[in-house]
């Protein structure tokens, strides 16, 4: 990138929105996946969307790669500027515009917080229901790029379902907006669900408009410890054949269970092969009715024992289990890898099982949790980056894992995202027709392949 391009940017944004000391590029070339990392050129803090545009048309003229970039908390090496160039980091768009009460709608900057944008909904009675595990850090836009999901996605869904419309800029400069406060909207092509998770390979989203939903009245959570797996499976599956969807329905397999006991000493049985926690919530009387429910169907299904919840102190309680999977595994070794490959839920055994013949069969430590209502798992790989000998086994135990989730009808992502770190197996899963087809659509939106190039689709 040449000087007078930085010079053109510091005219447009002012020079203090202009990064490009060797400190600060390096603070912005990798973002929470391991093993990926990059300098780009410059960093630049856009104001509004008018010099996203004039950004864009400088860098389209030019052929100069951007990456948009919010909290770099995204784990599929999505926001690494693998070419250089521009870092567009979005956290000046940091303002809740509407909060509108009639439409329960919210019109907001990407750069706002998703916590906060709950924060500021919660006084009305509202929640915004997306909510993955760095929520109190992730920024809006880019949870919307990767169509982030989290605990609640079972009964709540991700983050499509709630995106009514955009305002982007396309990599030529162009303005656009798409979707809008209606509920119902089939005029033309769904652009909105388009751009929602084309993980800022088609569009830089300067303005979101999100639909919002009463808060639950209630919740009650529960604990369910299995001796057998595929008793935990069955359970699962018969919670949702009695008609009852949680808001939250997780497990952890036995290693993870290990790993959690030794970093907590919270009492978790060492021998047990699952642990399910479960939440509902609704209307007080509904949900009374459905933890018992639930209870029947945990029980009928061998599990050992049931701890439910009394009140919120008790429910935090059950909570901190499935809260310390992660620092607990991230603690074991320097480097984590957390993937988030999906099956259908009644292929979580077999996938845990898999993983587990995996891990022994390469000599790799994998703990494995998620969210087992929808499938979405987490196989956690616990390693050191700087043994090469070691990542040799770790990629081989990826490669196998990913190809067994497809193999057993599942994704390579349920709320991560493709990125780099997942690109190898795309065609393993959608097949060089759908490729071509995705890959079409970047080279019409984007024919000099400036927008965060060489993710997601892969080079065009």
């Amino acid at each position: 990138m040449q000087q007078n391009h930085i010079d053109a940017l510091k005219k447009i944004v002012g020079e203090a929105n202009v990064m490009t000391s060797t400190e600060d590029l390096y603070s912005y070339s990798y973002d929470a996946t391991p093993g990926h990392g990059h300098m780009p050129d410059a960093v630049v803090l856009p104001g509004d969307t008018n010099e996203v545009s004039q950004i864009l048309k400088l860098a389209n003229s030019n052929k100069i790669p951007v990456y948009t970039r919010g909290s770099g908390t995204n784990l599929s090496a999505g926001c690494v500027p693998t070419k250089g160039g521009i870092v567009l980091l979005m956290t000046r768009f940091n303002k809740i515009m509407e909060i509108d009460l009639e439409n329960l709608v919210a019109v907001a900057g990407p750069g706002v917080i998703v916590a906060d944008l709950n924060t500021a909904v919660a006084a009305s009675g509202l929640i915004y229901p997306p909510d993955p595990g760095t929520v109190a850090t992730a920024t809006l836009g880019g949870t919307v790029a990767e169509n982030a999901g989290g605990l609640r996605g079972l009964k709540y869904g991700v983050s499509k379902h709630y995106i009514m419309g955009l305002e982007v800029v396309l990599a030529n400069g162009d303005i656009m907006n798409t979707g809008g406060k209606n509920v119902k909207d089939v005029s033309g092509y769904d652009m909105t669900k388009l751009f929602t998770g084309s993980e800022g390979t088609l569009c830089v989203i300067t303005k979101i408009i999100a639909k919002l939903v009463p808060a639950p009245e209630a919740k009650k959570a529960m604990m369910a410890i299995f001796n057998d797996l595929d008793d935990a499976g069955k359970a699962v599956s018969g919670i949702i054949a009695a008609k009852i969807i949680p808001a939250t329905l997780e497990i952890m397999d036995n290693a993870t269970i290990r790993t959690v006991e030794d970093y907590m000493k919270i009492g978790l049985p060492l021998d047990a092969q699952a642990i399910l926690l479960i939440e509902v919530d609704g209307n007080p009387t509904v949900v009374e009715q459905e933890a018992a429910k639930v209870m029947t169907v945990l029980k009928s299904n061998n599990a050992a024992t049931v701890q439910i919840a009394k009140n919120d102190a008790e429910r935090d309680k059950l909570w901190a289990a499935r809260r310390a999977a992660l620092p607990a595994l991230a603690k074991l070794r320097p480097t984590t890898y957390v993937e988030d490959a999906t099956v259908p839920r009644n292929k979580v055994p077999n996938f845990l099982r898999s993983v587990s013949e995996i891990s022994k069969k390469h000599n790799v430590t994998i703990g494995t949790f998620g969210h087992a209502g929808d499938g979405n798992m987490h196989p956690t790989i616990v390693c050191d980056i700087r043994d090469a000998v070691e990542m040799k086994r770790v990629y081989l135990a990826m490669d196998e894992m990913f190809k067994t989730a497809i193999e057993l009808g599942g994704t390579l992502s349920g709320e991560h995202g493709i990125g780099l770190g997942k690109l190898p197996w795309m065609e393993n899963q959608h097949g060089p027709t759908s490729m071509n087809v995705m890959r079409s659509i970047k080279r019409t939106l984007d024919p000099n392949l400036i927008l965060n190039p060489g993710k997601l689709v892969g080079e065009c």
